[in-house]
């Protein structure tokens, strides 16, 4: 530990320490923009570009970078003195040369980071005229939106790409002004092996990189009256929906949010936790049988067993390790069996044709926007799931809609398929699924009560745990990982025949769902994932049914409908298969 001094106030801090995490010890807020710090990853990124971090030391000449200079002993820093306002101002304005000055039309208007850095140094006037503002690339896939004449270089996403999801599907590309950070060889994203998990949006400062928008289609669906629009809402929606109107993360806004979906226009409401536990029960069945064929001796069983509910980490496998294909579960998501469910079943009890039933995915992630694309969750041209809308997009359509979201009275979910348990609610946090499986694979196997329902031992932020069940005296070794770096790490271990666990869970970004890429902007603060992870755990706590397999609705569609898990209309509606699509 070191003493040094910063803007007058003496602080102890580790010897490592850069000025930046310093100074936030004594409340001093250094702008940034380059920088990012996310919770529960290796990604804490100081490519030091953009220099508008830049503090005077005394007995140093120039201004040095906060986020990239370590503390010293006895350091006196001074973070806002005339010479070093005067050299953000002129940064900021460099970069605004460069920049397109449409901000009232941009998506990220009133969310953008340098909008609101712009703002708090003043800049009132652009020095620097006629920057050389290149013809650059803009690209609309399923899923995100590039618009690089946006792009300012800070690099953010080039470091979540490679560093945290070892994707590598961005870098640096050009010299001077025409530098931004693009794909190999100028390719589109759909010709690289982007997974569209969207940490790539998640970070990024402007309007370079934002979602696929699909409010207009969902409001000409909504207000078309030949269509039945109905919604689902994945769990880790409700706990970061309340982010966008005020209130703190965490806050659990499940009743107001149905609310407004009906106030919204949607004919029926319903709950992606109905999908999760028709998940576990296929996923978790799917476990039980691959186990027992391993402990009868046979040979050809493939473990782990991965599960499968991620879209990005299903994009990330079929790149990158299509020679592992038969490991990961066969089961959908949960939004996908929800559509394929909702399309038969519950279509065909309203009497309401295929054709004229939308169904609508409210989704923390941006890769359901590719997933519910594919052509194998079609049938006959028309998709189980029409199309996705992030947290973020639902939040901007209630305001849209003139909707006091505040002052909303609760509503529940519509019947049938909006009953769910304690095991659905905890799907949006990493840990979750794993936690949710156990609960029904224990109880199914052993034909007893599980004695510890909180399984603690594969919850946290950890990018890795792992722990050891007692199945009646057998040990199931499983594993959790979040992040796509730490699943290459497992899946690397796999293919060199090092891996020792029978069940694995893999979620593509950090903290799971809560922290994906369509949810309100968190920009790496790890209290923002942490509330929401207990509000999770809060809703799971406080169900009274809190096991999958004890859903007497989810036991009603099996009985009338789906027969036995893994067979039959089953296997037919609610499991799919996997293809290589690795780069040649």
């Amino acid at each position: 530990m070191i003493t040094i001094t910063i803007d007058r106030h003496e602080v102890v801090v580790p010897a490592n320490m850069t000025i930046l995490d310093a100074a936030k010890v004594v409340n001093v807020e250094i702008p940034t923009l380059c920088h990012i710090n996310l919770e529960g990853t290796c990604l804490k990124s100081n490519p030091a570009s953009c220099r508008l971090c830049v503090v005077e030391v005394e007995g140093n000449r120039n201004l040095v970078p906060a986020c990239a200079t370590k503390c010293r002993p006895g350091m006196v820093v001074h973070t806002s003195s005339p010479r070093v306002l005067r050299a953000r101002k002129t940064v900021a304005e460099l970069i605004l040369s460069d920049h397109p000055n449409d901000c009232l039309t941009c998506p990220k208007c009133s969310d953008c980071e340098l909008q609101r850095l712009v703002r708090r140094l003043n800049c009132r006037n652009i020095p620097f005229k006629d920057g050389e503002r290149m013809e650059r690339k803009k690209e609309i896939t399923p899923a995100i939106t590039r618009d690089m004449s946006k792009c300012i270089y800070c690099r953010r996403c080039e470091s979540v790409c490679n560093d945290v999801q070892s994707v590598g599907a961005l870098g640096a590309v050009g010299r001077g002004f025409g530098t931004i950070v693009g794909t190999a060889f100028g390719k589109t994203l759909g010709d690289t092996n982007c997974t569209y998990c969207g940490q790539c949006v998640a970070v990024c400062p402007v309007g370079a990189l934002t979602e696929r928008d699909y409010a207009e289609e969902l409001i000409a669906d909504i207000t078309n009256p030949d269509k039945v629009v109905i919604a689902q809402t994945a769990p880790a929606v409700r706990y970061a929906l309340g982010e966008e109107f005020g209130l703190k993360p965490g806050t659990s806004v499940t009743g107001k949010m149905v609310t407004a979906l009906k106030d919204m226009g949607f004919d029926y409401v319903f709950d992606t936790d109905f999908g999760a536990d028709m998940t576990i029960m296929e996923e978790g069945y799917e476990i039980l049988d691959r186990l027992k064929k391993f402990l009868a001796g046979d040979k050809t069983v493939k473990l782990p067993i991965m599960t499968s509910c991620c879209p990005a980490w299903v994009n990330f496998y079929e790149h990158e390790f299509p020679d592992l294909l038969d490991y990961p579960s066969s089961a959908k998501s949960p939004g996908q069996m929800f559509g394929a469910v909702a399309k038969t079943y519950w279509a065909d009890k309203m009497g309401i044709p295929r054709d004229k039933l939308v169904v609508v995915s409210i989704m923390p992630c941006l890769a359901k926007k590719y997933e519910c694309g594919r052509p194998e969750f079609k049938v006959d041209g028309n998709p189980d799931v029409d199309y996705s809308i992030s947290t973020r997009e639902l939040a901007a359509l209630i305001r849209r809609s003139n909707i006091s979201f505040d002052s909303l009275p609760d509503s529940d979910f519509d019947t049938p398929m909006g009953e769910s348990t304690g095991a659905a609610a905890i799907f949006g946090t990493t840990g979750g699924v794993m936690e949710a499986a156990l609960r029904t694979v224990y109880e199914v196997y052993t034909g007893k009560t599980l004695p510890h329902i909180d399984l603690d031992q594969v919850r946290g932020l950890d990018g890795v745990r792992e722990a050891t069940i007692d199945l009646d005296g057998f040990p199931l070794k499983v594993c959790v990982v979040h992040t796509l770096s730490n699943a290459r790490m497992i899946m690397n271990k796999l293919r060199a025949g090092e891996l020792d666990y029978h069940v694995v869970e893999v979620m593509a970004c950090p903290g799971g769902c809560i922290g994906g890429a369509g949810q309100p902007y968190h920009h790496g603060d790890g209290t923002v994932l942490r509330a929401r992870q207990r509000a999770a755990y809060a809703e799971d706590a406080g169900k009274q049914l809190r096991k999958s397999h004890e859903n007497p609705d989810i036991q009603r569609l099996y009985q009338e409908f789906l027969g036995e898990p893994l067979h039959g209309k089953a296997h037919e509606l609610l499991h799919t298969s996997y293809s290589d699509k690795s780069i040649k």
